[in-house]
């Protein structure tokens, strides 16, 4: 009578066979299999390398960052912009556009945007702020407001109004809900939009009673109701 294989040689057969297999399509097809284990090798090593230089661009970036934002909050809004070349240093326009694909790059262009606002270039604000990616929080919601206010200092009101909308509706806080819909509602007048603009401030009155705007929310209402 013959003795039963175990599993253990069981599983050796296995291995041999798929083994077998292997070095007979190998022998056949050794071009391609040396091939796709070059590629296979190259996009691993690509990867590695991406990631290793994506931190090494956020570093850079960060630290130039810093740099501009000392003149941002002293006010030389020129030289947080575009650098200083008397002191080798770079603005965040320059950031911005390096820097696109770091978070870091990403913040530049909203601080790029606040110095052109605060230079009175209303246009060129308009289009760092377009290019900013807003994320969650109260960044994202300054620099909607921002947006919001660029639109009402180039008078695109009905825009503006929209964007404070929009700001209303990012946070939870009742303050900050009641205080967008307020500016809503005054860009809204000023576009002669008044159904919309009665909408936002009766919203204040009705759902935010004890807000601090909600005196100035009913004045607005007595002119938009004449």
């Amino acid at each position: 009578m013959s003795k039963g294989l175990s599993k253990e040689d069981l599983e050796q057969d296995i291995l041999i066979e798929y083994s077998s297999r292997f070095m007979h399509y190998y022998e056949q097809n050794k071009g391609t299999v040396i091939g796709i284990g070059i590629a296979i090798v190259a996009v691993i090593g690509l990867t590695i390398g991406y990631f290793i230089y994506s931190s090494q661009q956020e570093s850079q970036a960060q630290e130039l960052l810093g740099q501009a934002e000392q003149a941002l909050m002293m006010g030389n809004y020129e030289t947080a912009l575009h650098g200083d070349e008397a002191a080798f240093t770079i603005g965040f326009a320059q950031i911005a556009d390096n820097y696109s694909r770091t978070n870091a790059g990403n913040l530049a262009m909203y601080y790029a945007a606040v110095s052109e606002f605060e230079m009175g270039n209303f246009e060129s604000a308009l289009g760092y702020i377009k290019g900013f990616s807003v994320p969650d929080g109260i960044v994202g919601l300054t620099s909607i407001t921002l947006h919001a206010t660029i639109l009402s200092e180039l008078e695109r009101y009905e825009d503006a109004a929209r964007m404070y909308d929009r700001a209303a509706g990012w946070v939870t806080n009742r303050t900050m809900i009641a205080e967008n819909l307020l500016e809503a509602a005054y860009a809204y007048k000023e576009a002669g939009m008044n159904r919309e603009a009665t909408q936002r401030v009766e919203r204040i009155i009705n759902e935010f009673p004890t807000s601090q705007y909600v005196t100035e929310a009913q004045r607005l209402h007595g002119t938009l109701t004449q």
